[in-house]
């Protein structure tokens, strides 16, 4: 089974290769070499994850399935939430984004968090939506080299080492986008 991955992070890119079997292949983006823009104009997770696997289905006339990922913390009434990425005003520059964040819960006691993951599948005319969740807390400082974006300061639920702290192997286990993947993972194999 073939699919496109609807992204240019070659980063979830890396670890959603790691969790598929090798009867489904995962073609990313950049493997097509297609590297046009897709603007993330939804107003939560779950829009701008169907509108981006709507524009690659349209654009490439394949199966495909996109993922929209956003970090909520609850003394920030869920912010960045859909942001995330451009949390800090660039997109995709975590070393601002985790500033911005660190600086806006300077003064706060309260650090839960969680880390949501949708993913929109389309897969021969139909569409499904995937969903996970990571429940934790922002550290007070970063700690850790692996992972990306905010993993330097989250810290999940039941552990006391960030996301980055964490091989991919342990990661791959608890996270967010690991969960909704091994849904999607499960309901590929039942159409194999």
């Amino acid at each position: 089974m073939k699919l496109i991955f609807a992204t240019h992070n070659q980063n979830k890119v890396f670890e959603i290769k790691n969790l598929v079997k090798s009867n489904i292949q995962i073609t990313s983006l950049a493997e097509l070499n297609d590297y046009e823009e897709i603007l993330e104009t939804g107003k939560d997770l779950i829009e701008n994850a169907i509108l981006k696997s709507r524009t690659i289905h349209h654009r490439h006339q394949m199966n495909c399935f996109a993922d929209d990922t956003g970090l909520e913390v609850e003394a920030l009434n869920g912010e960045p939430g859909v942001f995330s990425a451009r949390y800090a005003g660039e997109h995709g520059n975590a070393e601002k984004n985790i500033e911005k964040l660190l600086q806006n819960l300077k003064n706060e006691s309260n650090r839960n968090a969680r880390f949501k993951t949708v993913i929109s599948l389309i897969i021969d005319g139909k569409e499904l939506l995937f969903e996970g969740i990571a429940e934790g807390e922002i550290a007070t400082v970063r700690s850790g080299t692996g992972g990306f974006g905010y993993d330097p300061i989250f810290i999940p639920k039941g552990y006391s080492v960030t996301f980055a702290e964490m091989t991919l192997e342990q990661k791959n286990k608890i996270s967010h986008r690991a969960i909704a993947f091994y849904k999607l993972i499960d309901h590929l194999n039942n159409l194999l």
